[in-house]
């Protein structure tokens, strides 16, 4: 069987830039090289994009971008291309490639955007589509749907930053009369926690909104829940899907935040979670109603809140790009599951090409 060619995407301009760059080695470092030809593309954060040929250990700190083994590439929305143009001294380079792995958080990474190009490509990629990376990385807008299909979260609510800022007194009276503090305040398009708050009085709720206002023109205010932080990962398309086990997480700090994720060596993780098996199996059964009520496919790491004072089971939000990172949550359920890293981007690779082959299908038919 013939090697087939697989881009790893990882940068981007997003704030989740250095995240991105650790993901990526991971898959890199795991990637079967029996099955896969590597291509690597590294995204600078001003947004420009290079072939890298060099040594993979210099992307973790970002030192690829001092290399002389860069060249200027874009993957070609032309779907007759298929793949990568590289604009070599001697003329333009075409790689065809049979998949794309994109290790991109945030903006521009997981919101549709990236997704939307490698449809216009043709090009299978690893991840949920466009429409569903859209949706999932808009809490306004997956709060909405979660809302819709019956799944429980905590009390919500949105705007726009200028509508805050004509009527900032009208939002602050809805928010302490439906939701009241603690309050968390959330840029609607960010990950990793990045812009967001916890707000105990007015006060603190004005310069949330304003920080999140960095980050976001659209903001999402979220009640508080006491109780356990669980997450569990979803791998699979249409129907055909596995929820793995569940992970629970206690933070260092207050809450988890970007700094007691990736930082605070204090944070601990328990696989399983200390949880009952009902609980565990509520868990399970609502990451699959909200993988499928959000369109997703691929993979998607779902977190949720146990809540102290009645046991109810609240979807916090999905990520349909988890992290790779030696300490990030999806890849480690998955191997308590079985499921190694080389066995896993094997198989998201696999479920890519399989979806867009069946995407051709369907189209085929009409």
């Amino acid at each position: 069987m013939s090697k087939k060619t697989v881009a790893i995407l990882f940068g981007g301009r997003s704030s989740e830039h250095e995240v991105s760059r650790m993901s990526a080695t991971m898959v890199i470092n795991n990637i079967p090289r029996d099955k896969y030809d590597v291509v690597i593309v590294g995204i600078t954060k001003d947004g420009q994009w290079f072939l890298y040929e060099g040594d993979p250990a210099l992307i973790k700190d970002g030192s690829w971008e001092k290399s002389d083994k860069k060249t200027p590439a874009v993957i070609s929305p032309d779907s007759k291309t298929h793949g990568l143009l590289v604009m070599r001294e001697s003329g333009v380079e075409t790689i065809y490639l049979d998949a794309v792995f994109p290790e991109l958080h945030g903006k521009n990474g997981e919101d549709g955007t990236m997704q939307g190009l490698l449809e216009l490509s043709g090009i299978p990629y690893v991840g949920c589509d466009c429409a569903s990376s859209a949706v999932c990385m808009d809490k306004a807008l997956t709060n909405t749907i979660l809302e819709y299909s019956g799944i429980p979260q905590a009390a919500f609510v949105w705007f726009y930053a200028a509508d805050w800022e004509k009527s900032s007194e009208k939002y602050i009276k809805a928010i302490e009369e439906n939701l009241g503090y603690p309050c968390f305040v959330k840029p609607a398009n960010a990950g990793s926690s990045v812009g967001i708050s916890k707000c105990a009085d007015r006060e603190e709720l004005g310069a949330a909104v304003e920080k999140a206002c960095r980050h976001d023109r659209k903001i999402v205010i979220e009640a508080g829940v006491v109780g356990a932080e669980v997450e569990c990962a979803v791998l699979g398309n249409d129907d055909d899907i596995t929820v793995s086990t569940v992970g629970e997480i206690v933070p260092a700090t207050e809450w988890y935040d970007y700094d007691a994720k990736y930082n605070n060596v204090e944070s601990k993780l328990y696989i399983p979670a200390r949880l009952d098996d009902k609980t565990i199996a509520t868990i399970k059964e609502r990451a699959a109603m909200a993988y499928r009520a959000l369109g997703c496919s691929g993979l998607t790491r779902m977190d949720f809140f146990v809540r102290k004072s009645d046991g109810e089971v609240m979807l916090n939000e999905p990520n349909t790009l988890p992290g790779f990172t030696p300490i990030s949550m999806y890849p480690k359920l998955m191997a308590t599951d079985g499921i190694d890293n080389a066995q896993l981007v094997d198989r998201l690779i696999t479920l890519a090409i399989e979806r867009m082959e069946n995407e051709r299908i369907s189209t085929e038919k009409e």
